[in-house]
């Protein structure tokens, strides 16, 4: 098994900045790809960024430009630093991580963390 532990959600203002982090323990060998999703209030979750361990990056079209996303592999932590916040982002934030195993790949989500941004 794998533990997420994410921080860094909250209340901020349209333009601003929020810091998400997102900690992983436990079974940790043969993670791969680390990424973060939203869900807004009665809407799907989607994907908001992803990095693989060699440090290839996705996003969503509408965060581009305004998040950024990383990771340090030996804290085995995945970050979203997100720029110039907009009210459409709010949302709760997931963090989810892949591993890979002899039976195939698992996927593992954090509790989530709520960031809200104020108009």
């Amino acid at each position: 098994q794998v533990r997420l532990v994410e921080s860094g959600g909250g209340l901020v203002q349209a333009g601003g900045s929020l810091r998400l982090s997102c900690a992983a323990s436990g079974n940790i060998f043969g993670i791969s790809t680390m990424g973060w999703y939203r869900q807004a209030p009665g809407k799907q979750r989607e994907l908001v960024a992803t990095i693989t361990r060699g440090g290839a990056t996705n996003y969503q079209d509408s965060v581009k430009g305004r998040f950024t996303i990383s990771r340090d592999n030996i804290k085995n932590t995945v970050y979203l630093q997100m720029n110039s916040l907009k009210p459409d982002d709010t949302a709760v934030y997931y963090c989810n991580v892949d591993r890979r195993t002899t039976w195939g790949p698992e996927g593992y989500w954090g509790q989530g963390t709520q960031v809200t941004v104020s108009s």
